[in-house]
């Protein structure tokens, strides 16, 4: 996660480097990943609002891919980017933008920022009666805690009096979090989002936010370093929490007896639990009333061959291969395994020339040798990991 930050977060050299091209072509490819791995809705911590012009082109990305977006639009104080100013004058413009007041009702407006656990009182206001007074759909905002920092906690946003109302907010990892914490969760009915692979990828890892699954779905994060198909994310979530809860039955040498956690769980976080983080009670499940949001997945291939429990078919056997359609809003968006959009080809192309040129400009960068991890004040001294030695002899094979 440290190396993230110096090389490939907001706060480095991403905004010098990527076009409101690249962000619009990396918006939609994105955008076009969550239909392709049958997600039909998606919160978008949307941190790349670095101009007007490449904030703009991230959003026209999302609307032309045709997923149910919540765009949670980023106030964030990054260097040789907008003014604080600026970017309100960009929020405010942005409730007044149609596309999200849309009949379809695709795309929504939210609110993702950081800053509550240090920045002044007067911006927090400043955010709040634009979030109250426009009625946005949602507040998202990064927690970790621990040697990292990032206390946007639920108990500094509640000292600001934000989660006793009926705007949602969503904690995205809350890896360390406090009893107290927990309990607000729970007292205000607020989520937040675990992202398995990512807190693993990244290590910052989960050490206190599975005993809050009951106030959680689940994520993707960064989803250009691992895959970001939600059904993988449950499995692997499904399978760290196994293996967890019966390290602390063998580590007292008894025997486990039963499993700690089931598939039905697992697919409840990646559904039911998703649309009440955003409090919808109209998507993640299929009944009258709903959003007409559906996944077909087919039986056909070697891996689904005879299923007789569908969850478990889903969380444990499938694979994105198998997804025949995805419909949203009652239309298709992806059909006989095909994605609906037109201009795919097209698309490949320039992303593919876009990843080309931007992955360039990091490999010829020489970036500084990590010294410590502080953000906005925070954060502890780096440390080495052990590496894990694959050959036999002579290397490691890292």
């Amino acid at each position: 996660m440290a190396d993230y930050f110096q090389k490939f977060g907001e706060y480095g050299q991403s905004s010098t480097v990527f076009t409101p091209e690249d962000l619009y072509l990396g918006q939609l490819a994105g955008s076009l990943e969550r239909v392709h791995v049958g997600t039909t809705t998606v919160l978008d911590h949307a941190h790349a609002s670095w101009t007007e012009e490449g904030t703009d082109s991230c959003v026209n990305g999302s609307v032309d891919s045709g997923v149910r977006t919540v765009y949670a639009h980023a106030i964030h104080e990054v260097p040789g980017a907008w003014s604080w100013d600026e970017q309100i004058r960009k929020l405010q413009s942005m409730t007044k933008d149609h596309r999200f007041n849309s009949d379809n009702g695709l795309l929504t407006l939210g609110l993702a920022y950081d800053g509550f656990f240090n920045a002044p009182d007067a911006n927090i206001s400043a955010l709040w009666n634009i979030t109250k007074g426009a009625n946005l759909s949602v507040v998202t905002t990064h927690h970790l805690g621990g040697p990292w920092g990032f206390t946007n906690s639920p108990t500094a946003l509640h000292s600001h009096g934000w989660l006793n109302d009926t705007i949602p907010v969503v904690f995205s990892h809350s890896s360390f979090m406090s009893y107290k914490d927990a309990q607000l969760l729970r007292d205000t009915n607020q989520y937040i989002s675990t992202t398995p692979e990512s807190e693993l990828h990244f290590g910052h890892i989960h050490p206190h936010a599975n005993n809050i699954q009951d106030q959680a779905s689940l994520g993707v994060d960064c989803h250009f370093t691992y895959s970001s198909s939600m059904v993988n994310q449950a499995r692997l979530w499904l399978q760290t929490l196994r293996a967890e809860r019966y390290a602390d039955t063998l580590d007292k040498w008894q025997v486990p007896i039963n499993s700690p956690m089931s598939v039905e769980q697992a697919f409840y976080l990646i559904t039911r639990a998703g649309a009440l983080a955003l409090r919808r009670p109209d998507i993640g499940v299929i009944q009258v009333g709903a959003k007409a949001d559906l996944v077909v997945y087919s039986t056909d291939s070697p891996n689904m061959l005879g299923w007789s429990d569908p969850v478990a078919a889903i969380i444990l056997h499938a694979d994105v291969g198998d997804i025949d359609d995805v419909l949203i809003n009652g239309a298709y968006v992806k059909r006989n395994g095909k994605l609906m959009f037109k201009d795919y080809a097209s698309l490949r192309t320039r992303l593919t020339a876009s990843a080309k040129r931007i992955q360039k400009v990091w490999a010829e960068t020489d970036f500084p040798a990590l010294e410590g991890f502080f953000q906005n004040g925070e954060g502890a001294p780096v440390g080495p990991t052990v590496e894990i030695d694959t050959l036999r002899g002579n290397g490691t094979g890292y």
